[in-house]
């Protein structure tokens, strides 16, 4: 007997979870993945763009000193949602994450357009990630005394030529070649750059706490309230890696027990991490005077200290690209499972023998974040990504409301505390940040939503092994 019912049909029939994970082309995927691996994967997805980059460009232009209150804010909210998380991962151990989920619990076109959604933001937040990682570099080639073209790293240009985040795009593209090498060589390469990232921000605050000085703090919410909730949409993409960390269930060796626990932990460590640094950042430099990309390497220079302007620089672009290494892994379990599921075709599914990774999904996601990267500007990008991840988060808390409620007997290893109030929380956090979003966001959105409906309703609804299975049970 399925752990879920299946009696919905049509459009909201749910896939049951012992049909999650049919057999694969190539083998599936392998679970090799620890605690501590799993960690540094939330930790190296939540820590990167969103404060070594988006931290500058909020603080300056939309909440001053008071970008700290926007990251408690998306902190709530995200906490919210991370519990839900952690109570899912541990009773649907399997790679997709919100749109398994969705697809479960609240049928195939929740979980379908979940995973569509998530397609193009995670794709999006790669690229925002390497555009953050170029003005980092833009700043580290500056220091060592070479000026590279400002159409290289995305500044707009006075002469003839097109505007090009080329160090952004190229940047994406050498994350596919590494996530094509195998997930056991890659989460190696990740581990390492995550502790440096780490000890970079721990650099940040030691030194920086040194060159505080109060009178930046003056005026603390110079933009009003309006602007710490505008700055807090903007830098929920900092606080939500976990999400990502969701989609490793499979390559968990065991996801059950440790992917809650990586989850809370990656969580923790990093808010506290970007309250502290917030209040360096903008302690250390008046908040007109923060530059919007690099600000903490600016900041330092800016107090005489180059050398540790250049190792931040450095430790910045180490660590931001473990980010693009996270969510590019992501989307392309949430495209791997779309496509084993037939919701997709079962050619993106295809799982190379060698290294046990989608090869052809893991380059096109490759290719499409370069070009989003080379040509959109971070705070579009930025935005476009957390439309979609605050309505996934919508879906999960919703989700694992009603399976409480439809199915209080399953055995969960985690549970989400303060049901319904804690998810609930989440559901109007997310809803109330997306107010702050800029109109052309949702146009973006609702454009892409458009064309999945298409595809759904076209390919998908016919194609979906779910559909087919109920009708063979049905003759």
């Amino acid at each position: 007997m399925s752990l879920f019912s299946t009696s919905p049909t049509g459009i909201f029939r749910r896939k049951p979870v012992d049909a999650i994970e049919p057999e694969t082309e190539g083998g599936g995927l392998a679970p090799v993945l620890g605690l501590w691996q799993l960690t540094a994967l939330g930790i190296g997805a939540i820590i990167g763009a969103g404060i070594f980059a988006l931290a500058g460009t909020v603080a300056a232009q939309q909440a001053g000193p008071a970008v700290l209150f926007s990251f408690l804010v998306a902190g709530v909210v995200s906490l919210a949602a991370a519990l839900a998380y952690a109570e899912f991962t541990s009773l649907i151990p399997r790679a997709g994450t919100a749109y398994t989920y969705g697809y479960a619990v609240l049928g195939e076109i929740a979980g379908w357009f979940i995973g569509w959604d998530l397609l193009l933001e995670y794709t999006a937040i790669v690229a925002v990630v390497g555009i953050g990682v170029s003005g980092y570099v833009g700043a580290l080639v500056e220091q060592v005394g070479i000026h590279l073209p400002a159409w290289m790293l995305g500044a707009p240009t006075t002469g003839p030529g097109h505007v090009v985040d080329l160090v952004a795009a190229l940047l994406c593209l050498l994350i596919a070649f590494l996530l094509t090498r195998g997930v056991r060589s890659a989460a190696r390469v990740e581990t390492v750059l995550v502790w440096v990232k780490v000890g970079i921000v721990l650099l940040i605050l030691v030194v920086g706490v040194f060159f505080i000085s109060t009178k930046n703090y003056v005026p603390f919410v110079p933009f009003g309230w309006g602007g710490v909730f505008s700055g807090a949409a903007i830098v929920f993409f900092a606080v939500f890696g976990y999400d990502a960390l969701s989609s490793a269930a499979e390559e968990s060796a065991d996801a059950r027990k440790h992917l809650p626990k990586a989850m809370l932990l990656s969580f923790a460590i990093c808010m506290v991490l970007y309250v502290l640094a917030c209040l360096v950042l903008t302690g250390m430099v008046y908040y007109k005077n923060i530059a919007p990309k690099g600000a903490f390497a600016h900041a330092f220079e800016g107090v005489g200290l180059p050398g540790i302007a250049t190792i931040i620089s450095v430790g910045a672009i180490l660590g931001i690209v473990t980010v693009m290494f996270t969510f590019m892994f992501a989307v392309t379990r949430v495209w791997y499972a779309m496509s084993r599921d037939g919701l997709l075709p079962r050619w993106f599914s295809k799982v190379s023998p060698r290294h046990r990774v989608p090869t052809r999904v893991t380059w096109i996601v490759g290719i499409a974040s370069a070009l989003i990267a080379g040509f959109v500007p971070i705070g579009d990008a930025a935005e476009l990504t957390n439309i979609g991840i605050l309505l996934a988060f919508v879906v999960v808390c919703s989700a694992v409301i009603v399976l409480r409620y439809r199915h209080p007997e399953l055995e969960r290893p985690f549970r989400c505390p303060g049901m319904p109030v804690v998810p609930a929380i989440g559901i109007v956090g997310a809803i109330w940040l997306t107010i702050y979003l800029k109109p052309l966001t949702w146009v973006r959105f609702v454009s892409w939503f458009v064309i999945g409906l298409v595809i759904y309703a076209a390919y998908s609804y016919r194609k979906s092994l779910l559909g087919k299975r109920m009708q063979l049970t049905k003759d």
